[in-house]
């Protein structure tokens, strides 16, 4: 019995069109049930990468509580929210979910603090990105498929992983201020000299629009996670962002008895849809201003698209500083993230000095390899890790593990 063709639903004509992918590295057969971005997603979701971020931390190290943020958690939440700003702008709704459910297969144990200990130990070999480090994963360390390593995702796809924050080069060539003093990631610029990725243009409106999700679940959920956790109370944060203690406001004329989760719950819920709204209005006139007719006009116009206006813009900056200094800066968090910083430079250092403590399908022909690499396999297996891993190892590595709560 034939399978019937998929149903491609209409785009706007600067959306990514599956149908005229680039392609991927590996020719593949088409599937006649599934557009290509839709196995792509699909095979984001099985990833074992994807499966990790369950166990690896947001903010909050091995948190005590059910109810905080996970690396997984978070990415569900991107991805909702990229998936419907994908919608209201007519653009692949598959292609930005793909996007958001990626954006943080490269993350290690212990949130950010872990990526920058592991950045730190590998200076002298190139450092540690996590986008760098999502890209390996879904070009290099995925070995899920007999006919190649990786996932083998569609250009558009790996594209947007890359550059879903911007170009990472200038118009002449120079590497963007963030990479000017070390240089983009050797993993980015190998796999560019295998495969380009124009890293000189922006990424499409579908990648600019899980970036921007990615944003908006961040405030959100990381103002949830302080206010549940007692790091700050709501009046602080309405105090200091407007728009936050307007909503307060508005909340308590409304529900003058609600408890405070529900009070949590509706401010939070008030941040993501104003925070949405305004992504598509903004983005909606935006569009209209440059008039793109295909999907390389987004790419070369010059400028991110799909963003805040002004107005939000200076509220998201406001809202990321009070969490930098009420959150990640915060007196009871500073020890903790000290801590897990230590894990994962004491895991690096016994694992670069003694490979055989990795597991086999990690140290086999590691003494092949020269320093670099060899640095760069031990890098690839702890940032594989999640929490709960990395403290298991260094456990059993060490005679003092520090609790990290």
């Amino acid at each position: 019995m034939a399978v019937a063709s998929y149903f491609y639903p209409p785009l706007a004509p600067y959306a990514s069109d599956s149908r005229q992918s680039r392609g991927r590295l590996v020719a593949e057969p088409v599937s006649p049930t599934r557009t290509e971005f839709h196995r792509d997603r699909d095979r984001i979701v099985h990833a074992t990468a994807f499966r990790r971020l369950k166990h690896k931390t947001q903010v909050f190290v091995a948190p005590e509580g059910d109810h905080y943020r996970t690396r997984l958690t978070h990415t569900i939440e991107v991805a909702q929210i990229a998936r419907s700003l994908a919608r209201a702008l007519g653009l692949d709704e598959d292609l930005a979910e793909t996007l958001a459910l990626a954006h943080d297969l490269g993350h290690t144990p212990f949130g950010h603090t872990g990526e920058d200990a592991l950045d730190e130990v590998m200076r002298p070999y190139g450092g540690f990105d996590h986008n760098a480090q999502s890209l390996r994963i879904v070009t290099r360390l995925e070995r899920r498929y007999a006919g190649f390593d990786g996932l083998n995702l569609c250009w558009e796809s790996l594209e947007g992983l890359v550059k879903h924050n911007g170009p990472l080069l200038e118009p002449d060539g120079q590497p963007i201020p963030k990479y000017r003093e070390r240089g983009i990631p050797v993993a980015i610029l190998e796999y560019d000299a295998l495969n380009p990725l124009d890293l000189g243009s922006h990424a499409s409106a579908e990648a600019q629009a899980a970036a921007i999700a990615d944003d908006i679940a961040y405030d959100a959920a990381d103002i949830d996670d302080g206010l549940r956790a007692g790091l700050f109370a709501l009046d602080d944060l309405g105090h200091a962002v407007p728009l936050a203690g307007a909503f307060l406001e508005q909340i308590r004329d409304l529900y003058p008895a609600l408890d405070k989760a529900r009070e949590i719950n509706e401010l939070t819920r008030r941040v993501i849809t104003r925070l949405v709204e305004d992504v598509i209005t903004e983005a909606t006139r935006a569009i209209a201003e440059v008039q793109p007719e295909t999907v390389d006009d987004i790419r070369g116009c010059g400028r991110t698209l799909v963003q805040f206006s002004e107005q939000i813009r200076d509220y998201d900056r406001g809202i990321k500083d009070f969490l930098f200094a009420n959150v990640y800066r915060h007196a009871r968090v500073i020890p903790v993230r000290r801590e897990a910083a230590m894990v994962v430079k004491d895991l690096f250092k016994a694992f670069f000095d003694h490979p055989v403590a990795m597991p086999p399908l990690w140290s086999a022909d590691i003494a092949d390899l020269d320093e670099a690499r060899r640095a760069r396999r031990v890098a690839d297996f702890i940032a594989g890790m999640t929490d709960r891993y990395a403290l298991d190892e260094h456990r059993r590595l060490f005679d003092r593990t520090p609790d990290l709560r």
